[in-house]
């Protein structure tokens, strides 16, 4: 088996993504610190049901390892490289939109109707979403940095 250099924006977006996991297995196994961040309506809705973060952290790991893994054995296969583009594309998207929706709330740019829950927008905009957005753009530049390697 080649074993090849990780490049390493797929490095970084493995630790972007492990973080994401661990605080989501933390919440799943029933830990508290930073639940405010997700916002008190999502807190309330899945209070009996928190087990569903543990099925979370598990994509969200996978989704951190798997490039990295793939790409130390050699190749990405299209499929997997097709997966790992949309990937990147969604969490660019996903972090970036809300970082920057979140901010502008914050900023009192946009003032939602009814207010909004402030733990929950400072969590989204300040923290979660862009590490999102890092874990997009880190998966984009190292899956780019490997086809290049691959030539």
């Amino acid at each position: 088996m080649v074993r090849r250099p990780v490049p390493a924006g797929l490095v970084v977006a493995a630790v972007a993504g492990t973080l994401h996991a661990a605080v989501s297995a933390y919440w799943g196994l029933g830990g508290d610190a930073l639940l405010e961040t997700l916002g008190r309506r999502v807190v309330e809705q899945f209070a009996d049901a928190r087990w569903v973060l543990l099925v979370v952290a598990a994509v969200k790991l996978a989704g951190a390892l798997v490039p990295p893994l793939l790409a130390r054995r050699g190749r990405l296969g299209r499929g997997w490289r097709v997966l790992c583009w949309l990937g990147a594309a969604v969490l660019v998207l996903w972090g970036g939109l809300n970082t920057v929706v979140g901010g502008l709330v914050l900023s009192g740019v946009i003032d939602p109707d009814g207010g909004y829950d402030r733990p929950a927008m400072v969590g989204h905009a300040l923290l979660w979403d862009p590490l999102f957005l890092v874990w997009g753009i880190a998966l984009a530049l190292g899956l780019r940095a490997h086809a290049r390697s691959a030539r």
